[in-house]
């Protein structure tokens, strides 16, 4: 049918030097800094986490892009520095938000400011992450190892507070799984979609390899309440598929959601009628039910990010 589509070549687009940012650098949070949140959980992953190291299984973090606006790269970093955690998995906005710190130091726009003059997103330095998407599909690799090599071949003056570039400098995987028109760049004339979806393709299928290791190991969600939930069962339905053909299993792992509803105290282990509205809580019945049920465990933490992610940090290098 001959649908007319919007002309994205109308659009105007500003330098984010015109942008006023929600965050800058201040929001970094040092790894050594004394932690207050307490959780008994906490030491229970601490321990599981320093188990999984030791006999080589995954242990992969999926986050929300609220995680690294909070501030958390620095301790991310020294976790996947230290060998604790082997794969980290963002949304769309995780990587934009870690290539903005990156590159100007700064990120976070105001939606209610800028969605009132059509401005929302149209900031064209941001647009080069198309480019590195196109990058990524030309050379048959992952959206966000891209992004983490063009930071480092432009040398961007912030680079170190970059979760991205740190692991491309470590050779660890950082994923970056998309729905397309979710993000800002998607907005902009130079988004190919093609390679936009090639390498994030790219990137979950490297998220399931790591996947085919969970066996004895643990998966953490940290805020992701679609995006992380789902990735993770396709992920998880490939590779019992193939570990099935060969005589394997993955089931004894442990799962943990940390997220700031108020369930602590409920028997998360079993999934919620549908008549709860609970029900449709994704992380609730994919991760802390449905996936563990053939000998795997699960825990639910209820905390601000900026809490929680330092707690269990010093927990597990600090030996509990």
């Amino acid at each position: 049918m001959p649908y007319e589509m919007f002309d994205r070549f109308r659009l105007r687009l500003k330098p984010l030097s015109e942008r006023v940012h929600d965050l800058d650098l201040s929001v970094m949070i040092n790894p050594e800094a004394p932690v207050t949140f307490v959780h008994p959980t906490l030491d229970v992953l601490a321990d599981r986490i320093r188990m999984a190291k030791q006999r080589g299984s995954t242990v992969l973090w999926m986050l929300g892009a609220h995680v690294l606006r909070a501030g958390n790269a620095p301790v991310l970093v020294r976790l996947l520095e230290e060998g604790y955690v082997t794969h980290i998995a963002l949304n769309g906005a995780g990587g934009i938000h870690d290539f903005e710190f990156a590159m100007i130091g700064a990120t976070t726009e105001s939606v209610a400011r800028y969605i009132s003059e059509g401005q929302f997103g149209l900031w064209h330095e941001t647009g080069k992450l198309n480019d590195a998407a196109c990058e990524a599909a030309g050379d048959g690799i992952g959206f966000g190892e891209a992004i983490g090599r063009m930071i480092d071949r432009e040398n961007f003056p912030h680079k170190q507070y970059s979760l991205l570039w740190n692991a491309y400098r470590l050779q660890v995987p950082v994923t970056l799984h998309v729905g397309i028109g979710c993000d800002i760049i998607h907005e902009h004339p130079n988004c190919d979609g093609a390679a936009l979806g090639a390498a994030t393709y790219n990137d979950f299928l490297i998220y399931t390899q790591s996947v085919t290791r969970l066996e004895g190991g643990v998966f953490c969600n940290f805020g992701s309440g679609v995006i992380g939930p789902e990735v993770y069962l396709k992920a998880l339905a490939m590779s019992r598929n193939v570990a099935h053909q060969e005589g394997r299993k993955i089931a004894h792992f442990t799962t943990a959601v940390f997220d700031l509803l108020p369930l602590e105290g409920k028997d998360v282990h079993e999934t919620p009628p549908k008549s709860d509205p609970r029900y449709y809580f994704r992380p609730w019945k994919t991760i802390l039910s449905r996936t563990v049920v053939d000998g795997g465990e699960s825990f639910y933490i209820s905390g601000d990010h900026r809490e929680t992610v330092p707690a269990l940090a010093q927990k597990i290098r600090n030996g509990g």
